[in-house]
């Protein structure tokens, strides 16, 4: 079938259009029509956000008439032939039309259930986030997860599916080429295999600084950027791997960029390596078509980021900035290795580190892309967001003391329960934060330490982590919060222990580099969504020495990180390396 073009679409009536586009939401023509209107459509993208946003204002009743219009996946439909195309091909990518006795037994099973407690069918783009279909085994997890999700959830992760679905379908008929978004996703699925002992063989991902599995990544990366086209790859004397590829001549300069290639415990594929690999996805193609740019660029894979196995972070992006303590090479890891003995057993020169600062007057700026790690994308259905700020934080660990007495026979007005003052303060904080709309507190342990069913609580350890997109804001917030914990243990008899573990100040983008990312993101016809980070990221710490600016990347299901949930479509990721070569062409031209 011939593949259709935005200039046809934007040219043909509104009834020739809508029959253009049919079939794209299941039996709900009704989306495609309202969404013509906004006609005429720069790119796919814009028309994918208008779709979304027809169904966000259509309503809860459309929008369970929109859900209930789809079939039950290996259902009554597809058994009598009675799936429209675009269904039947979807759910015979997933293997679904092949389904043994007893997987389509449960598939049927775990319909039946899911459909009876929502009131709407279960339904997730089989194609999967690769658009290549999903297999099985994931769908059937994937329905028996989701069987217990809320109610309210469930809905908006349904719609968010239909729009994939339509996504997939839409781009079948345009022929959409997201090649450079399947090439990064396959480069990140790749660099998944490796895992560190304990973790690989549950089929799990972690990967902490210098151990084998690390410096196999290392090794990976070096090879996909030497493949990719840039001149020079080499791993410093920290571990990160540096690729660079030079520029004409006429600006001396380079623009630099990456992340870090570390995880959390069981951790995620796209947190940090995702801004490795759409840098380099820009190189290839700059290679691949012989150009040069008037500067040099710069991608460097961050060796540790995270803090998993020494207590210090940052590791990698601080040794750019000249904040690397070499105390911290006699820090020992769980099992009694220093960093030092583990620098050493990766053949790194320590003597080294102090070189690897960089000279500010060397470098234009610094750019980093990165999965968002939240759900504020996914909600709004938009596949990119500008970073305005990475947040300040601080945090503490405090504790709350009381008396330790029976359960049934202390009466309520008698007590002096600390973890009922903790709990207090739990709900203040939460409140103040959300006064500022942009603030987040979080209370992430809690612990009554020998405590027991019977025994009203006499002490109460917890932490407390408080951030906001600015250090002023952070900073009267957490007066605030400070203050009422300590009017909550004199109203309650209690005494109040705190201890501040770490403050950070915000790094607010630099508004020139800020503005370049809005440019290349409107150039795709993609809404602008501007947004402070709550997560630290590299570019905190780039922060101290270069103007620099983020650009976040949708997460799927409901955006979540540091999972093996966490997930991103190549789609996504095209737009993202689609974005990031506006941005050098941008940059280019300015200094052309």
């Amino acid at each position: 079938m011939a593949t259709l073009t935005l200039d046809q679409l934007n040219a043909a009536s509104l009834e020739d259009a809508c029959a253009l586009l049919d079939g794209l939401y299941e039996h709900s023509p009704w989306i495609a029509r309202a969404a013509l209107q906004q006609r005429p459509f720069a790119s796919l993208a814009q028309l994918k956000h208008a779709m979304t946003q027809v169904v966000s204002a259509g309503g809860k009743d459309a929008q369970l008439a929109l859900l209930r219009a789809h079939p039950e996946l290996a259902g009554k439909a597809m058994v009598d032939k009675s799936l429209t195309a675009e269904s039947t091909n979807e759910q015979s990518k997933a293997g679904l039309t092949q389904c043994t006795p007893a997987e389509f037994e449960k598939i049927q099973t775990l319909n039946a259930a899911y459909n009876a407690k929502f009131g709407f069918p279960f339904i997730v783009a089989v194609r999967g986030p690769r658009g290549v279909g999903m297999q099985k085994a994931e769908i059937i997890a994937t329905l028996e997860r989701r069987l217990h999700g809320h109610p309210d959830y469930e809905l908006q992760e349904c719609l968010r599916n239909v729009h994939r679905i339509a996504e997939i379908r839409l781009n079948d008929k345009f022929g959409a080429s997201i090649a450079r978004g399947n090439q990064i996703w396959d480069w990140q699925e790749t660099l998944a295999q490796y895992s560190d002992p304990g973790f690989a063989e549950q089929g799990q991902l972690t990967v902490t600084y210098l151990t084998d599995a690390h410096r196999a990544c290392a090794q990976r990366i070096q090879q996909d950027m030497l493949s990719a086209g840039c001149d020079t790859v080499a791993i410093d004397a920290v571990g990160n791997v540096v690729g660079i590829y030079n520029g004409s001549g006429a600006q001396p300069r380079r623009l630099l960029t990456g992340s870090h290639f570390d995880t959390v415990r069981n951790g995620g594929k796209y947190d940090g390596r995702l801004g490795i690999y759409v840098p380099l996805a820009c190189v290839q193609q700059l290679k691949q078509s012989g150009k040069r740019l008037p500067f040099g660029f710069e991608i460097i894979a961050f060796a540790e980021e995270e803090g998993q196995r020494f207590k210090a972070t940052f590791l990698g992006s601080g040794a750019l900035t000249g904040d690397f303590n070499m105390a911290w090479l006699e820090q020992r890891d769980a099992d009694g290795i220093s960093m030092r003995e583990a620098m050493l057993h990766a053949g790194l020169n320590i003597d080294d580190i102090p070189a690897l600062k960089r000279e500010a007057s060397e470098y234009l700026g610094f750019v980093e892309v990165h999965i968002e790690q939240g759900p504020v994308l996914n909600e709004l259905n938009l596949p990119l967001g500008i970073v305005t700020s990475i947040n300040a934080s601080v945090r503490y660990t405090g504790e709350m003391t009381g008396v330790s007495c029976h359960a049934g026979t202390t009466p309520m007005s008698m007590r002096n329960d600390a973890a009922v003052g903790v709990a207090e303060l739990m709900l203040f904080a939460e409140q103040r934060a959300a006064m500022d709309g942009d603030s987040v507190a979080t209370v992430g342990i809690l612990n009554v330490p020998n405590g027991s069913i019977n025994v009203v609580p006499g002490r109460c350890a917890f932490s407390l982590d408080m951030r906001a997109p600015t250090d002023a804001q952070r900073d009267a917030m957490a007066d605030d919060v400070l203050a009422k914990a300590e009017a909550i243990a004199l109203a309650r008899g209690l005494q109040l222990n705190l201890t501040e573990t770490m403050r950070a100040s915000a790094a607010p983008s630099a508004p020139d580099w800020q503005q370049r990312w809005e440019t290349a993101v409107a150039s795709l016809g993609v809404p602008l969504h501007r947004m402070p980070s709550g997560a630290g990221h590299d570019a905190m710490k780039l922060h101290d020495i270069l103007p620099q600016a983020m650009l976040f990347v949708r997460g799927q299901n409901a955006g979540i990180s540091h999972n093996p949930l966490e997930s991103s479509t190549s789609d996504d990721m095209q737009l993202a390396v689609e974005a990031f070569d506006h941005l050098l062409d941008q940059l280019a031209r300015e200094l052309s």
